[in-house]
């Protein structure tokens, strides 16, 4: 250690860099952290997936309290009102304890935060807060930032992005969403629930892309049903503001004649890019792939010795989860133990109402690669629990290989699709057949015995159905 200031450098605070950072730390290495943001746990904690759940678990009691859905349960709320001040300080409040808990874990590990943005001035030294370190090892783990949409102007005001999207000080009359995928729906559904009309605007033929078929028809379904507008196959070439708001052009995605949609606020979410400005890869000697991310091994080596990466700057799905396993492997391999993450099993989660939950491989992309299929399916119409709770939309989606029946893919669409998601990834983390989940005794009644159900539907048939 006489050569160098720490064994490990985490470059980011986020779901992997912290995680990275303190499973260092508990293996005995001298650990350090550099993070620019005044409080801990990057994107995720701060501007992503803590607040937004909190505005979308309050939106959904706000939604319950007003719109007399709860009376068929015999509970009769007048007067129900929304205090938007009150909803955003209970998601600040809920911010500060988890961002503040992680500087508490540093404390705990004695992991030191080195505040500020780093830059490498070599392949094992980093400028950063207004000094010069060496380690042994670096680890990139900067996360990802809002893909910019070409003539579109993000101002937070009248065209924002997600992080604008969590903090607007009143309801829109008209959100108009640029992008059907994850975070435009999401946040579209806070505001829907809140009273804005949503139109969303995706340029593909469904909403939710990559997601299984199944998935994405039930979701345009709902959605519809809902009252939200979906204008697929559609794109968005221009974006003018006004003093009234904001005039947004369309048209078809395959050309023809455009339309002006009028709204008052617009959200821009086409997607997320790696962050690497700022960085001096150069400095270091590594470049990027195509797409801007930074191609790593299966131990999450970089091409240059010393130099790991973990998260949205690698190639993959950019999820917090996906992450978090990525900073405990990497300080796992650092230390030189085996640290290895299961790319095939990563869940994905949709935390609208439904929510959309998926896991292993869709349909289509098995069909595509020629894999012989068999699949079950089972609703919540027919589960129990769900119906008890008139709460029944949606379904569970099985597949497994037709020859050996391990269970390939896992996709749910429910209130619980969320929490339901993490019995199918570790059944098919264990190599779990559709036979394993079938017969294994679920409790009742519970929401899971739909999973049951349609491993039932694999091989044979369920028996509420």
């Amino acid at each position: 250690m006489a050569d160098y200031d720490f064994d490990v450098l985490v470059i980011g605070a986020g779901p992997g860099g912290y995680v990275a950072a303190i499973r260092a730390a508990q293996l005995g290495l001298k650990t350090a952290c550099a993070e620019s943001r005044e409080t801990l746990g990057g994107t995720c904690l701060n501007v992503g997936c803590i607040p937004s759940k909190a505005m979308l678990h309050a939106s959904e009691l706000f939604q319950e309290a007003s719109s007399g859905a709860l009376a068929k349960f015999g509970i009769d709320i007048a007067g129900a009102s929304l205090n938007l001040d009150q909803m955003h300080a209970e998601k600040a409040k809920a911010v500060k304890e988890l961002t503040g808990g992680i500087e508490g874990l540093f404390r705990k590990n004695k992991v030191e935060w080195l505040k500020g943005r780093a830059a490498f001035t070599g392949a094992d030294s980093v400028a950063v807060g207004g000094r010069t370190v060496r380690a042994k090892n670096i680890v990139i783990a900067t996360g990802s930032s809002v893909t910019p949409l070409p003539g579109v102007t993000v101002d937070q005001t009248v065209v924002v992005d997600s992080t604008g999207a969590l903090a607007l000080a009143k309801v829109p009359k008209h959100l108009v969403v640029i992008g059907g995928g994850v975070i435009g729906l999401e946040l579209g559904s806070v505001w829907k629930r809140l009273g804005a009309e949503v139109t969303v605007v995706e340029y593909l033929d469904q909403i939710l892309p990559g997601m299984d078929g199944d998935v994405r028809k039930e979701a345009n379904k709902l959605f519809k049903k809902q009252g939200f507008t979906l204008r697929t196959s559609t794109k968005v070439t221009e974006v003018a503001v006004g003093e009234a708001g904001a005039t947004i052009i369309v048209e078809p995605a395959t050309g023809g004649a455009s339309e002006t949609i009028e709204a008052d606020v617009v959200l821009l979410a086409i997607g997320r890019k790696p962050n690497v400005e700022g960085l001096a890869l150069d400095q270091a000697g590594l470049q990027q792939n195509g797409r801007g991310q930074i191609e790593v091994d299966h131990d999450f080596r970089t091409s240059v010795p010393g130099i790991w990466a973990i998260g949205d700057v690698t190639p993959g799905p950019m999820l917090a989860h996906k992450a978090e396993d990525e900073g405990i492997a990497v300080a796992e391999n650092i230390a030189g133990q085996t640290g290895i993450v299961n790319h095939a099993v990563i869940p994905s989660v949709v935390y609208t109402h439904p929510e959309y939950a998926s896991v292993g491989q869709t349909e289509e992309a098995l069909r595509e690669g020629g894999t012989e299929i068999r699949i079950g399916k089972f609703p919540f119409l027919a589960n129990s629990r769900a119906k008890t709770n008139r709460d029944t939309d949606g379904f569970v989606k099985v597949i497994a290989d037709a020859k050996t029946d391990r269970v390939l893919g896992v996709h749910i669409v429910s209130s619980l699709a969320g929490v339901l998601i993490g019995q199918a990834a570790q059944a098919m983390e264990f190599g779990a057949t559709s036979e394993d989940i079938a017969y294994t005794c679920h409790a009742h009644p519970t929401h899971s015995e739909a999973l049951k159900e349609a491993a039932m539907a694999v091989t044979g048939k369920p028996i509420h159905m």
